[in-house]
């Protein structure tokens, strides 16, 4: 049986949810054919992906051209879904072909919609997984457009053809898809050790570590002009790395991010799931940049309010280094009760049945 998994390049948190639903159906399929078509490179998907997979380096789709890691270009993303829908019932026909002409037998889909289209004309079961699909997003960014009316209607078909779709907590509540079904939070918990990571990075075990994590875009920020404070150490990208003494780039062989995030004591973000749930559900407590915008924000921020020590930045506080403060608070504040995240076996289960696995 060969099962493509399609994982979408906008961020990381696609691949956040889609891994550990990978590792749970490998663990119950041993002979499971797998292929994961990403543009996220190849390292990047083996160091989430506990499974044998052959790597196709293309993308389905695009999510939204942006500016940075938080705005969107809106001019850009409109032009581009256009383009992509210009010719539609082709574009739908040569995934088909792609399909047959890999011998794929099953397709999941985090999140591109193509893939479903081309799997139900191909005859071919498919599913969905993600906590947001690109239709609801694009008619909350674009409504009003003349364009979108037609883009949307094929967009939303594709969803609503996938065999099922599994709507990940915390994410949109997708009512309007047929076979929605609601699983549990997806995270992969690292293991918290900070004395071999201490020696990774040369930290004081016994400083406070914050972790700077933009979900794998770029995000510039003025960390060289953050005020210092004595005891704590900033844990960035190699991109942010200034040559303080009190900030470390955490961009080293041999330490895997989730183990990262597990032995910090905060971690700086913006909203987007992956980091987000899986520091909630390993207790570590978030500060996270306000993104008003972005539809999932107001359901993230009410379980997080649930469910983690957390409190929201605006950008100026962020961009000012003004947030020492909120960070101190969330230290001293009672850890509520960790939620339990075992929605990558619920989805492989579910995706057994829904894709013919065996």
């Amino acid at each position: 049986m060969h099962l493509l998994v399609d994982i979408s390049a906008h961020g990381l948190g696609h691949l956040a949810q889609a891994a550990p639903v990978i590792a749970a159906l490998a663990a119950r399929l041993p002979g499971l054919r797998l292929t994961v078509r990403s543009a996220l490179p190849r390292e990047r998907l083996a160091r989430r992906i506990a499974a044998e997979f052959a790597h196709v380096m293309e993308a389905r789709d695009f999510g939204f051209t942006m500016h940075n890691a938080v705005d969107i270009d809106r001019a850009a993303s409109a032009q581009r879904y256009r383009a992509f829908h210009a010719d539609w019932p082709r574009r739908v026909a040569e995934e088909a072909d792609w399909l047959h002409g890999h011998g794929v037998d099953a397709v999941l889909a985090n999140v591109a919609y193509l893939p479903l289209a081309g799997a139900a004309a191909a005859g071919i079961p498919a599913a969905g997984l993600c906590s947001l699909n690109w239709a609801e997003m694009l008619a909350h960014y674009f409504a009003g457009e003349d364009w979108l009316p037609a883009v949307h209607a094929e967009m939303l078909a594709a969803y609503q053809a996938a065999g099922c779709f599994l709507c990940a907590t915390p994410g949109l509540p997708m009512a309007y898809l047929p076979r929605r079904q609601d699983i549990a939070p997806i995270a992969h918990l690292g293991q918290r050790d900070r004395q071999r990571i201490a020696g990774l990075l040369g930290l004081d075990e016994q400083n406070r570590w914050v972790l700077l994590a933009m979900g794998g875009m770029e995000f510039p920020l003025p960390v060289h002009d953050w005020p210092q404070v004595p005891g704590l150490t900033w844990l960035v990208p190699q991109e942010l790395h200034y040559g303080r003494d009190d900030v470390r780039c955490f961009d080293v062989a041999g330490l895997q991010f989730c183990d990262l995030l597990a032995s910090v004591d905060a971690v700086l973000t913006k909203p987007g799931y992956g980091t987000f749930v899986e520091a909630a559900c390993g207790g570590i407590p978030i500060l996270w940049l306000e993104r008003p915008d972005w539809p999932e924000t107001p359901i993230f921020a009410a379980w997080l309010a649930r469910h983690a020590r957390a409190r929201m930045l605006t950008r100026e506080q962020l961009f000012a280094g003004d947030f020492i403060d909120p960070l101190r608070a969330l230290w001293q504040s009672a850890a509520p009760p960790l939620p339990v995240a075992d929605g990558a076996e619920q989805a492989a289960r579910l995706l057994q049945d829904a894709l013919e696995l065996g």
